[in-house]
């Protein structure tokens, strides 16, 4: 029998199983701490969705790293605005250091092409993405990704950070819109 759950007005399905997700976790982490042996980033996590994501990866870090959290938000219910809201950003200073951004999910790519600009004027290192989901063919404009755990089609998914109005970022795993 098929695992569903109810949010607000809509159900979902389970799409993607807790360890799916801590698998691909591993993965990344695994790269990550090949390509920053010797190093220190500062890891900056997209609050609020990759809050679970940016947890478990941590935990997972041999290199040695800080952490910095931004807030950015383009979604009302099931589909992105285009629009970015910045709430709270970085107060370190990052000219010279290696900065990973976490994303929970790209879709549109919109968030991040924002972003992105807004920490290279800041005179890093290096600038790099990860993200736990990929949706390719939802994406709008060019970003480079330089670590993903999981491509996915262009469909609306909850859990594991991710939510519907709110809701549902609790789950371990994470469920699809039926």
């Amino acid at each position: 029998m098929e695992k569903t759950i109810t949010l607000g007005d809509k159900t979902f399905r389970l799409y993607i199983t807790e360890y799916q997700i801590q698998s691909a976790v591993l993965q990344i982490a695994e790269k990550i701490n090949k390509d920053f042996a010797g190093k220190t980033p500062l890891i900056v996590p997209i609050l609020n969705g990759s809050f679970m994501f940016a947890a478990d990866l941590v935990k997972e870090l041999t290199c040695n790293c800080e952490i910095s959290f931004i807030k950015a938000s383009s979604y009302k219910g099931t589909a992105s605005t285009g629009e970015l809201t910045s709430l709270i950003g970085i107060n370190e200073d990052v000219k010279g250091r290696d900065i990973i951004i976490i994303e929970d999910i790209i879709d549109t790519g919109h968030t991040l092409a924002k972003i992105i600009p807004s920490m290279e004027a800041l005179r890093p290192a290096s600038v790099s993405v990860v993200t736990l989901l990929f949706k390719p063919n939802a994406l709008k404009v060019e970003i480079k990704i330089d670590y993903t755990g999981i491509e996915i089609p262009n469909e609306f998914i909850v859990g594991y950070g991710l939510d519907y109005n709110g809701l549902g970022r609790n789950l371990k795993e994470i469920y699809q819109v039926i």
